[in-house]
């Protein structure tokens, strides 16, 4: 008859066990703090995303005012384009009659002229300002979307956190890492 096992195997089993649940509790340690770390980022990302929409926003409606003003400026020049003509027209008909024309007519004329060259000066700085505008709130949009989408990355990130730290399994907890990892490059690119 066999006599019991010279190595005491419910020891054996204890240490096993204990050993088990301290690698088990240190993965999920681990697992936790870079979840944790790519929530912070997650947020921080978000409030970039936010803050560059709002503010491209309202560089956006700042070149929708500046093209309405320089619509205006546009309808200024062009009325006094109409009104310049129109003195010319009647001094054109005074000359047709063989007389002279007031002085007030070419003096008005003149006055128009010269205020529609100031009026095409506003309103092609308007549309300059205009297009500075929009070109950096299209720039800010850009930016935006990068912010946006290292979110998006972060967010599966957390969700494959979760999952290995439910399942235990160290292969989805490096594909958590590896798209914080692409989550954390995208949105400092988009710091630059």
């Amino acid at each position: 008859m066999p006599e019991e096992p010279e190595v005491d195997t419910d020891k054996l089993r204890e240490t096993v066990a204990e050993e088990t649940e301290k690698h088990g509790e240190r993965f999920l340690r681990f697992n936790a703090l870079t979840t944790a770390i790519l929530a912070a980022f997650a947020a921080v990302a978000a409030l970039k995303a936010g803050a560059t929409a709002n503010e491209a926003l309202v560089l956006k409606t700042e070149a929708t005012r500046a093209q309405e003003e320089a619509s205006d400026q546009w309808a200024y020049y062009q009325a006094k384009g109409i009104k310049a003509t129109v003195l010319d027209a009647a001094a054109a008909s005074y000359r047709a009659a063989g007389k002279t024309a007031p002085p007030e007519l070419e003096a008005g004329k003149r006055r128009f002229e010269q205020d529609q060259a100031q009026s095409k000066q506003q309103a092609e700085a308007k549309e300059h300002e205009r297009d500075e505008r929009s070109a950096e709130a299209d720039h800010l949009l850009h930016r935006h979307h990068g912010f946006a989408d290292s979110v998006a990355l972060f967010q599966v990130s957390i969700a494959l956190g979760a999952v290995a730290a439910l399942t235990r399994r160290r292969p989805i907890w490096f594909a958590s890492l590896a798209l914080g990892l692409a989550g954390i490059v995208l949105f400092g690119r988009q710091l630059v």
